[in-house]
């Protein structure tokens, strides 16, 4: 009965095993082309400013989305050191995820080599654009979720654009941008569970979620204030959040608890499944750098500013390709609201 219902689920799209496969995949996308025409400014102070502004943000933290700098077009240290690179080097090294529908994937209809797709992949193809020249001129590398924050510490990788919630715990360790999307926690269950959302339903269940997420952290807070039901199994978690629709399939839990704008790439891909209930929480997605990288938290805050005026090629457009089909037309109750920013001093 289990299998069945497994085989039928893994039908249209491609299904999570095919996807799964070809996850293993690694694409490698081509040299970049130089940047023509001078950069616009020093950017030496971009670099050094805004720290104390910053650190006492962190103390002080009620609105994580705001606590980032101000728009800048400056190459800073940070941006000269990308664009010396040499030879296949000189790319943007970009840490995203390789399985979550929609927004970074692999999709296996796409020909040989399954490059990767979705908003978030667009993003970076115009991040990369702005600063190096060519939209393509990224090295991108597949980051499971727990793993996000020390890759950009350990310096493996610029930025990553992977879905990451701008909270309070994690801008004492990495730089946020400005928000570029606006979600929340939804629960995620089989259409014929009597699990109704994130409520007394969830007594006794098992929920899982991936490790070093949000979702986890917010279970385990509520569940220690009584919020969640004592008898909630928050146990199981795991290093992607497509693992967690895979544990669903097969029984092993009842419930999953991640991002509505996931949650609802996930029940795309399994018509079995379907979200419970409303959003509990509301989240915002930043793209996140190192610390002490000023001048490229401001040149991508610059980037998004023109990527939402940018109706045709932009944040819109990106909306519409991928997330209408799950999330609806109206991109309205997911676009952020107007960026605010720490002042620099």
């Amino acid at each position: 009965m289990r299998a069945r219902r497994l085989r039928a689920s893994l039908k249209g799209w491609g299904g999570v095993a095919t996807m799964a496969v070809v996850c293993a995949l690694v694409a490698v996308f081509a040299l970049c082309v130089p940047l023509s025409g001078p950069g616009i400014g020093d950017g030496r102070a971009v670099t050094q400013a805004s720290q104390a502004t910053i650190e006492k943000a962190e103390e002080d933290c009620e609105a994580p989305e705001k606590q980032t700098l101000s728009p800048s077009s400056a190459d800073g240290d940070t941006i000269r050191a990308i664009k010396d690179r040499e030879g296949e080097k000189r790319k943007l090294i970009v840490g995203v995820d390789q399985n979550s529908y929609r927004w970074g994937y692999r999709n296996p209809n796409s020909g040989k080599t399954a490059e990767l797709e979705g908003f978030d992949i667009d993003l970076v193809h115009r991040i990369a654009e702005d600063i190096l020249g060519d939209p393509d001129a990224v090295q991108f590398k597949a980051i499971p979720t727990d793993q996000r924050i020390p890759a950009i510490q350990d310096g493996r990788v610029d930025m990553v654009v992977r879905t990451m919630t701008i909270n309070c715990a994690r801008i004492a360790d990495v730089a946020f941008s400005a928000p570029y999307f606006k979600t929340g926690q939804q629960v995620l269950a089989p259409k014929s569970s009597p699990v109704k959302g994130y409520d007394d339903t969830l007594a006794n269940r098992r929920i899982c979620t991936a490790a070093g997420s949000t979702a986890y952290s917010t279970l385990e807070a509520d569940q220690k204030d009584g919020k969640l039901p004592a008898t909630t199994d928050i146990s199981t978690t795991v290093p992607n959040q497509l693992d967690c629709l895979v544990r669903l399939q097969l029984g092993e839990v009842d419930a999953v608890v991640t991002d509505g704008a996931l949650a609802a790439s996930q029940a795309a891909q399994d018509p079995t499944v379907q979200l419970k209930g409303d959003a509990f929480t509301a989240e915002y997605y930043g793209v996140a750098m190192k610390k002490d990288a000023d001048d490229l938290v401001r040149r991508v805050n610059q980037i998004l500013v023109d990527y939402r005026k940018d109706t045709a090629n932009g944040w819109q457009a990106s909306y519409d390709k991928w997330l209408s089909a799950t999330l609806g037309k109206d991109a309205k109750k997911s676009e952020p609201p107007a960026p605010q920013y720490l002042r620099s001093t």
